[in-house]
């Protein structure tokens, strides 16, 4: 068995949903914000503002980290397209794309606001986003305005534990019951 090719950020489909699942140090954050910038200079598509991407991540270090070093890469990329020379065959491919000057101006003006517009980003954790859609959406999801989310999995899981044993331990016959009491003393 082969090990998967690595994902090539240019050839990733920049429409519907994507998601990016790997290991630790394996460049999901590199990928991300070279997406970011494809998206940001409308790359095969129209271009979208950092309001108008979506990008979810599991913990708040992992958001910001993600905020800042696509901020970084937009600004990177945008003196790229200003004159500087590329740092990786990303940038030079991303460039290559563009091949008027008038049009180098333009991606360069738009990254350059993308990277200044990077703290109205929509970069969350998937709680974060969720308790935002909640509150947005309160009236149409039929929640109260205003209701946490519960982060504490241990109630929950006491509930499906206590649901669990009267669905399949309290119907039990007395042999039944004696044998369970056996395993399990409390």
């Amino acid at each position: 068995m082969h090990p998967p090719a690595p994902l090539d950020p240019l050839r990733l489909p920049l429409h519907g949903v994507q998601l990016i699942e790997a290991s630790a140090g394996t460049g999901k954050t590199w990928t991300i914000a070279a997406l970011y910038l494809r998206l940001v200079l409308g790359h095969g598509r129209e271009p979208l503002l950092p309001p108008q991407i979506l990008v979810l991540t599991f913990t708040r270090a992992a958001t910001a980290e993600l905020r800042e070093r696509i901020r970084a890469r937009l600004a990177e990329a945008a003196e790229v397209f200003r004159g500087r020379a590329a740092a990786d065959a990303l940038l030079e491919s991303l460039l290559a794309a563009w091949p008027d000057a008038a049009g180098r101006a333009q991606a360069a003006r738009r990254l350059e606001l993308a990277a200044q517009w990077m703290d109205e980003a929509a970069i969350h954790t998937i709680h974060g986003w969720s308790q935002r859609m909640l509150a947005q959406h309160a009236f149409a999801s039929g929640q109260a305005p205003g209701q946490e989310l519960d982060t504490d999995g241990e109630a929950l899981l006491g509930e499906v534990v206590r649901d669990y044993w009267r669905t399949h331990f309290f119907a039990l016959d007395r042999t039944g019951a004696e044998r369970i009491a056996a395993l399990w003393r409390d």
